[in-house]
């Protein structure tokens, strides 16, 4: 049932993370990756084609998408022609494209977690390819073109449908690790495939009729041939000196290998420890823009509750209002009521005049009837117009005690109306200055975080680029050590041709004065050792006789340097203890006792008997200086030929700059001075090994 993908839009933070690896990658200091992983593509971008093909990118990372396929429209492989890196994992691919093999120089394929149904054959031509991955896919078979791969060392189809591994697979004579699943094959058994990758190539090589090596036996004859060629350059010379000398080499050369192997690890945790640092700072930036969306999202919140708030203020007001409009209805109603009612007392009133009118005139003529006099009358007239009046005029003042308390009231509900009115655009002018306010300490914090952003984004890159540079700078060093060890190496070839050729004169020159001076070095070593240091010989000679006496009659004679380099004579020696003696040097008890008891004994006769002290000039080198310094003893003339011991000084073979100052035992040559003999352990003339070192005094 074929499959029908449909192109999602990818999100926002999708997009925001390829623009900025690709950014990324076409900075000036950048790496040779190009990560465009878990982007949400549908289909690796043209930018990304052009950005490997002109910056010779080594690493594509496409993995946690949804590709489909591998090449777009207009686009061709030969643009990742560098590539050596392909991470193809966790997509929705379903075949490779036929020309992948143009991939000359790819070393690693990871194509797992894909749906592909088949691997093209020109796979094959991907001659240095080290790692397939093809893991977790629908493969059924694999192409035999798969025994091309010369330098394949893993390869892992597990979780597919093969059932059958083809059985060229054998000429891949470099594969180390197979993952498969074994329990499902059926060719090779699956007994075979559970016993693991050597297993499973040598029943291949079986079946084939080819003979099975493992893949570390591939480098033997390389390490073969280049030890033959070693021992043709190397001349003649004893079996442990080229044993010791090919340990050496050895030696050197598993130490140059653990320190590449040291630079590559460091250089792989560097780029590491970068990938993490880049990691961090996109987390850091979708932190800050998580950020900035929070803080604009609650200013939003916040713009929103101050408008629900002045909503909600002004239905209060419009309420109030309202409340206000009602009461001056209700009052404005209560007026016109009373004003009603005083219109009604007025119409009473003329309606009581009227009625007077007609009660006077009832009156007139009940008084006419009743033949009231007209005094009367009149008095009766004035007093009830007078009442009238009276009435009349306390109802007006009624009236407009009311119409004044109207007004009043009327004044001061208009003027709580303008006061509130007035509270409540303070109010709403000091809420909106907070809004203000909390809207501009947003924004500059918002500036103030871009610009935080901004400086660690230039920080992260100066680090970049310091890291860059110091990789730079290991590169230049690793190639001028390599040009100062090739050098070392050429000069001491020099330095071994050079030496060769002195022997060879040393010999000729031994051979032709061998039958003058036969013993010559062993009369001069002799004569060294019977000779002693002259200041030596100075403070024996400053010993009292007496006490030189006393040590040659007790055979201790070998004490005496020990006594003239501290300068004992008799009286100190007969105010000491055994244990002064023992401390000197002298070691044997009953010797110490002896010389303590004679010593005092020589004291005790001294004090008698002064004229048995030796003469004032007899004690050289303790009591007094010498008046003039004493000449040294005559040397013991060498048995040699007088012509040889007149022969100039001869320099140092090593360093060619001083003189040779050390004589070499057993063999007796005097080649080398001081600081050049101290790391040698053969003669450089005879390569004899060397048991002991004496240096050679001149005497002025």
């Amino acid at each position: 049932m074929p499959l029908f993908f449909r192109k999602r839009k990818p999100s926002e933070e999708a997009r925001k993370r390829l623009e900025y690896q690709m950014c990324l990658a076409k900075e000036a200091g950048a790496d040779d990756i190009l990560d465009i992983s878990k982007c949400e593509l549908s289909e690796i971008p043209f930018g990304a084609f052009a950005t490997c093909k002109v910056l010779q990118k080594k690493v594509l990372i496409v993995h946690t998408n949804h590709l489909t396929s591998l090449l777009p429209k207009s686009c061709s492989l030969l643009s990742l022609a560098t590539i050596k890196v392909l991470d193809l994992h966790d997509n929705q691919l379903t075949a490779l494209p036929d020309d992948v093999g143009q991939l000359t120089v790819l070393q690693v394929l990871n194509v797992e977690k894909n749906q592909l149904t088949h691997l093209p054959r020109s796979v094959g031509n991907l001659l240095q390819l080290q790692t397939l991955s093809v893991k977790d896919n629908k493969l059924k078979e694999l192409p035999d073109t798969l025994g091309e791969l010369q330098s394949l060392r893993t390869l892992d189809i597990s979780e597919n449908e093969v059932r059958r591994l083809p059985q060229m697979l054998a000429h891949v004579r470099t594969l180390e690790t197979l993952s498969l699943d074994a329990l499902s094959m059926v060719y090779p058994p699956p007994e075979v495939c559970a016993a693991g990758t050597a297993a499973v190539q040598q029943f291949l090589c079986q079946e084939s009729g080819l003979e099975y090596y493992p893949p570390s036996q591939y480098l033997l004859p390389v390490l073969e041939q280049d030890g033959a060629e070693n021992s043709q350059d190397s001349p003649d010379g004893p079996i442990n000196r080229f044993s010791r000398e090919e340990a050496e080499w050895q030696n050197r050369f598993s130490d140059y290998e653990k320190r590449k192997e040291q630079k590559m690890l460091e250089k792989l945790e560097f780029e590491r420890r970068l990938d993490l640092g880049q990691r961090e700072h996109a987390e850091l930036l979708q932190q800050s823009y998580s950020h900035k969306d929070e803080i604009l999202q609650s200013v939003k919140q916040e713009q929103t509750r101050l408008e629900q708030g002045l909503s909600e203020r002004q239905r209060c007001l419009d309420a109030e209002r309202q409340q206000l409009q009602e009461q001056l209805k209700q009052t404005e109603q209560s007026i016109a009521s009373r004003i009603q009612r005083l219109l009604q007392d007025n119409q009473r009133q003329k309606k009581s005049s009227e009625i007077l009118k007609s009660l006077e005139n009832e009156r007139i003529r009940m008084e006419q009837l009743m033949s009231i006099t007209q005094e009367e009358t009149e008095n009766l007239r004035q007093r009830e117009i007078a009442s009238a009046m009276q009435q009349m005029l306390t109802e007006s003042c009624k009236s407009r005690l009311i119409q004044m308390a109207y007004e009043s009231q009327r004044q001061s509900l208009v003027q709580q109306a303008c006061s509130s009115m007035a509270e409540m655009d303070k109010r709403f002018q000091q809420i909106l200055s907070w809004q203000q306010m909390d809207q501009s300490k947003a924004v500059s914090q918002i500036l103030q975080e871009s610009v935080m952003q901004k400086a660690a984004f230039e920080a992260l890159q100066v680090k970049k680029d310091l890291a860059h540079r110091q990789i730079r700078n290991q590169e230049m060093i690793s190639e001028q050590r390599w040009a100062l060890s090739s050098l070392l190496q050429q000069l001491l070839k020099e330095k071994r041709q050079r030496e060769e050729e002195l022997h060879d004169i040393l010999v000729e020159l031994e051979a032709k004065s061998e039958t003058k001076q036969e013993n010559y070095w062993l009369i001069q070593y002799q004569r060294l050792l019977n000779q002693k240091p002259l200041s030596l010989k100075l403070q024996e000679e400053g010993l009292q006789r007496q006490l030189v006496a006393l040590l040659v009659e007790l055979s201790a004679e070998h004490y005496l340097p020990i006594f003239a380099h501290h300068r004992i004579s008799l009286d100190m020696l007969s105010r000491m203890s055994p244990g002064d003696l023992a401390k000197v040097g002298v070691s044997e008890a009953g010797l110490q006792h002896e010389i303590l008891r004679r010593a005092r004994d020589l004291a005790d006769a001294a004090r008698v008997q002064p004229e048995l002290e030796p003469p004032k000039g007899e004690v050289l080198g303790v009591l007094e200086p010498p008046a003039a310094p004493r000449e040294p003893p005559e040397s013991v003339r060498p048995s040699a030929p007088p012509a040889e011991l007149d022969m100039p000084t001869s320099e140092c073979v090593v360093c060619l700059e001083r003189e040779a100052q050390m004589v070499f035992l057993a063999c007796g040559h005097v080649c080398c001075c001081q600081q050049c003999c101290q790391p040698l352990r053969t003669c450089p003339l005879c390569r004899r090994e060397i048991s002991q070192r004496l240096r050679i005094y001149h005497s002025s």
